[in-house]
């Protein structure tokens, strides 16, 4: 290590050298680890949950009235999304079917009941969503799921709002002609620069690509549908791989038992 030298004069007129202790070098702060993404299941099938449950990748799931219908057809909601919740410990989201500022407060609030800990309400954004957001989030201590987003002012706003989830439907914004990464771009930079409290979901997942391009684009989390995981997990080079190793061990233990 280099010290310096403070210079004076000794005694007899000559220099006298005295040392200056080594200079200290702080170690600098690691700097915080960023939100990291995450993956939701859009599924209200006990079997798909439980299945994926088991990988260890959901942070949590969203349902909505067409994916019940389809997938539960009759089926008794409380029971059916207690289920779910017990079984999944994690953020549940349920949608409000009502349209009047009343009927959708009282509505998620007896959803809420049912397990406060882990039930998300989906909001469908509007004037009147807006309001019931607020109060949810803001009197009721109740999360909130926005749900129905195809632009960023929808978002922006639901943001504004208080929503603890702001969801953008990615394939109906295709569907419009719309860039969905654009608007999660934007959204994504508003959160940012402003400190919101909001995650991006993205959903209305169609296609493997919409998922790379959701989380490229800056999504806190995909919902994706078990079809979509399923796809998520293979690729034909890997089990072209995978088939060669094990071919080529299975060969070799065969010639040591001849």
């Amino acid at each position: 290590m280099i010290s310096s030298m403070s210079g004076g004069r000794g005694p007899t007129g000559g220099v006298r050298l005295t040392p200056v202790p080594p200079a200290t070098y702080t170690t600098p702060p690691i700097p915080e680890v960023p939100v990291s993404m995450a993956i939701f299941l859009d599924s209200s099938d006990l079997n798909e949950i439980r299945h994926y449950l088991a990988t260890g990748i959901l942070s949590g799931i969203t349902t909505n009235p067409l994916i019940i219908s389809k997938e539960n057809p009759g089926v008794d909601l409380r029971t059916h999304i207690q289920e779910i919740v017990s079984m999944a410990k994690v953020p549940t989201s349920v949608e409000l079917t009502t349209e009047t500022e009343a009927e959708m407060l009282a509505e998620a609030r007896e959803y809420a009941k049912w397990h406060p800990e882990h039930i998300v309400i989906k909001v469908p954004v509007s004037e009147v969503g807006l309001r019931v957001i607020h109060t949810l989030e803001r009197k009721d201590d109740t999360r909130v799921n926005v749900t129905c987003i195809m632009s960023f002012n929808q978002a922006y706003l639901s943001a504004l709002a208080g929503a603890t989830y702001v969801s953008i439907f990615s394939g109906r914004v295709r569907d419009m002609g719309y860039d969905p990464e654009e608007i999660i771009r934007q959204t994504r930079a508003a959160i940012d620069r402003e400190g919101l409290r909001s995650k991006i979901i993205v959903g209305s997942i169609r296609h493997l690509a919409d998922v790379n391009a959701a989380l490229h684009a800056g999504a806190h989390i995909v919902t994706v549908p078990p079809a979509i995981l399923k796809k998520m997990c293979w690729n034909p080079r890997t089990t072209e791989t995978i088939r060669e190793f094990n071919d080529a061990w299975k060969a070799d233990r065969a010639k040591k038992k001849k």
